[in-house]
């Protein structure tokens, strides 16, 4: 039916030529946009939990718009968690372990240097968990009176469940033993706060609760990727009733020096029981509805505001949301996956606002599920936010960036450390910022980030006052990168490496030099840095530019470019071809420093037809290869990348999850998404002229875009 609708609009819309469509003549109606893809369930799906929340806290739900089947969904699919960004634990640690303790030396350029590579070291090992999200409480249906037991799948018949877009609400009906039950939520915008209204006749029966499981935290022994929550050890953290009413309820967790409470209201009386330690149930003193607030705080006691309100509050934040910044409206096109990209990119702007919307950089897996310990990639940070400042919500990009600045004195250590100026970004980290071991710390492509996006920033307000908050974010991280080059005189340039870890995470971190990508974006990051001297009235740096414009050219062979100067097998080895084609970003996430576009091409098509798309690819590699495309031009390439079914990981779930192979919940998948639909739809510096220049201009689409900000 969608596809049909959406030929016929074509119809309707089609200008004389076959060209794309023109930018539209009236605005796009953004509701209707937005409304034909909300996901409605009509059976329990355990990829396709729905999540509502405000960017630094989230709540996700089964089919009953609770959390009350989470072993139905924690392995096969996607877990039910409550998260906060804010909520973190750190286990004691007696050896008093340091980074150090995880160091293993690496000799190059005439110093030896130690780096926390040793991961698999009782030090290693420690820091690398340490510190770790701690999950907040599950909240479910239970049933209660005589025969109180959990629910189970086969209770639950009539599912009609409908998460609203549009006013960031989810709404549930199911039939339970034969009784309705509807559950509208919502999350406060502007608070830490859930927000349930609840009705059946099973509530006034005394057959139905809400219960409330304070976990201890996650099961980590068993996974660090998507590990469930850990209920086997009540003695080992504390549960304490501040305050309780007949209206209200604040209770206290600890464990060890993790703290948040937790406040449940309503407007009507309660009837509040203690089954278990660290359980809570809550059912309405009297009739058939229920409403409630649960609000957390990290510190001090969270103020519950009244679930109306908070409902109310939510349909006005989500509609100003819709309504500013870009929009796309795919309706008219032929191309037959049209609506499916329509969707992805609606969901995904959902999906990362709800995740990443906060001034901790979000994890890979967002406020979703635990993965890496809930600490964040540094190297993901461009995918995860960059795509907010190109559809004109800047303030987002803004947040992520505000955790650098105020990490700046730590990237700075770091540097001093490893005999460098300047600030050297560490890999993967949680909120203090300190790194984690293992191979994390000899990546480079996270270095450029800061000064990358700081530019996004630049552009959407380019005016003094930006260049005054991110001077020196900007000229630290440069100098940083500056310092990391090595002189050769022989070759008379300067060279990256070793040791490092490139982008495409398969060559020998001792050996490594010269990557393709890397270096182009060493040569951006410094221009753009260089830029922002002379917008601020300096002179250029001499040692920068010395460095700049002598750095050594992208490694070429036969005509295409290979990973690395260091190990220039790509086209001739197989084994090197899996993984990330970064060389490709050089022209793509980046607007092509170094390159050269024959060249490109020749790898791009090289990339097209010989990659190994099936031993290890990643949701973001599809839209980084369509962005490279989309600038060369080759804008049919470009869409059958981004939407190429016979690879891995390339897949949307009914939520708009990106998932992947080890991963049940991969945003930077929906980031990158996003990223090459700006390009193609807004355009870059110097793209052709034309509305939506990386999409095909054969009649097959047809594309209204508003709103969105060029790629440099």
């Amino acid at each position: 039916m969608k596809i049909l609708h959406f030929a016929c609009l074509y119809l309707l819309a089609l200008a004389p030529g076959l060209a794309a469509a023109a930018t539209p003549a009236t605005p796009i109606d953004r509701q209707a946009v937005v409304a034909r893809h909300d996901p409605q369930l009509r059976a329990i799906d355990p990829q396709a939990p729905l999540t509502v929340g405000n960017g630094r806290f989230a709540f996700t739900a089964d089919v009953t718009g609770l959390q009350t089947l989470p072993d139905l969904y924690q392995a096969p699919g996607i877990a039910l968690e409550t998260q906060a960004r804010w909520s973190w634990h750190e286990d004691a640690n007696p050896a008093g372990y340091t980074l150090a303790d995880a160091n293993v030396d690496y000799t190059a350029h005439g110093r030896t240097v130690g780096y926390p590579t040793n991961a698999k070291s009782p030090a290693g090992q420690w820091l690398r968990e340490n510190p770790h999200t701690q999950p907040l409480p599950r909240i479910g249906l239970v049933l209660t009176g005589k025969d109180a037991r959990a629910i189970t799948s086969a209770d639950i018949t009539g599912i009609d469940q409908r998460l609203d877009l549009w006013q960031g609400r989810l709404q549930s009906k199911v039939t339970l033993l034969g009784q309705p039950v509807s559950v509208r939520s919502a999350v406060a915008p502007d608070s830490d706060a859930l927000a349930l209204a609840i009705k059946s006749p099973l509530l006034q029966r005394g057959r139905l609760a809400v219960r409330i499981a304070l976990p201890l935290g996650y099961a980590r022994a068993k996974t660090h990727h998507n590990p469930p929550l850990d209920f086997t050890q009540p003695d080992a953290h504390r549960s304490t009733v501040l305050e309780q009413t007949d209206r209200k309820l604040v209770v206290e967790h600890r464990r060890d020096n993790a703290r948040y409470a937790m406040t449940v209201a309503s407007s009507a009386r309660l009837i509040i029981t203690h089954p278990a330690p660290h359980v809570l149930q809550i059912a309405p003193a009297d009739g058939q509805s229920l409403d409630l607030t649960i609000a957390f705080a990290e510190n001090g006691v969270a103020q519950a505001p009244d679930a109306a309100n908070v409902l109310d509050a939510s349909t006005r934040h989500w509609q100003r949301f819709w309504q500013q910044g870009a929009a796309i409206d795919f309706a008219g096109s032929l191309d037959p996956r049209a609506p499916e990209l329509e969707r992805r990119v609606v969901l995904s702007q959902y999906l990362t606002a709800v995740q990443m919307g906060d001034t901790l950089p979000a994890s890979e897996s967002g406020l979703t599920t635990s993965t890496w310990y809930g600490k964040h990639h540094t190297e993901m940070v461009w995918w995860h936010t960059a795509h907010f400042a190109l559809w004109g919500r800047p303030e987002f990009t803004a947040r992520t960036l505000s955790w650098y600045q105020r990490t700046l004195p730590a990237a700075r250590a770091v540097a001093q450390e490893r005999g460098l100026s300047g600030a050297r970004w560490m890999k993967m980290t949680g909120p203090g910022g300190r790194e984690s071991p293992g191979g994390n710390p000899l990546i480079v492509w996270n270095q450029p980030h800061a000064i990358h996006l700081a530019e996004l920033l630049y552009r959407a307000d380019p005016t003094p006052a930006t260049l005054a908050r991110y001077r020196e974010l900007v000229f630290d991280t440069a100098e940083g990168m500056a310092s990391m080059l090595h002189w050769e005189a022989s070759g008379q340039r300067y060279l990256l490496g070793p040791p490092l870890w490139i982008a495409q995470e398969i060559y020998d971190q001792r050996t490594s030099m010269n990557p393709a990508y890397e270096l182009s974006y060493w040569a951006r990051g410094l221009e753009i840095a260089q830029q922002w001297r002379e917008r601020l009235g300096l002179a250029r740096d001499a040692g920068w530019e010395q460095k700049r414009t002598h750095l050594s050219p992208l490694p070429v062979k036969d005509g295409k470019y290979v990973a690395l100067e260091s190990n220039p097998d790509t086209w001739d080895n197989v084994d090197s071809r899996h993984d990330h084609p970064s060389f490709l970003m050089a022209l793509g996430q980046l607007p092509g420093d170094g390159v050269d576009r024959d060249t490109m091409r020749r790898t791009l098509h090289a990339v097209l037809s010989t990659w190994d798309w099936k031993t290890k690819i990643w949701g973001w590699d599809y839209p980084m290869i369509a962005m490279t495309a989309a600038r060369l031009g080759e804008t049919q390439a470009a869409v059958d990348v981004l939407l190429k079914k016979d690879g891995p990981n390339n897949r949307y779930t009914g939520a708009g999850h990106n998932t992947n192979t080890n991963l049940p919940v991969y945003l930077p998948g929906n980031g990158a998404l996003l990223a090459a639909v700006a390009l193609m739809a807004g355009g870059w510096d110097g793209a052709p002229a034309g509305n939506a220049p990386g999409f095909p201009r054969d009649g097959q689409w047809v594309i209204k875009a508003e709103g969105f900000q060029r790629l440099p």
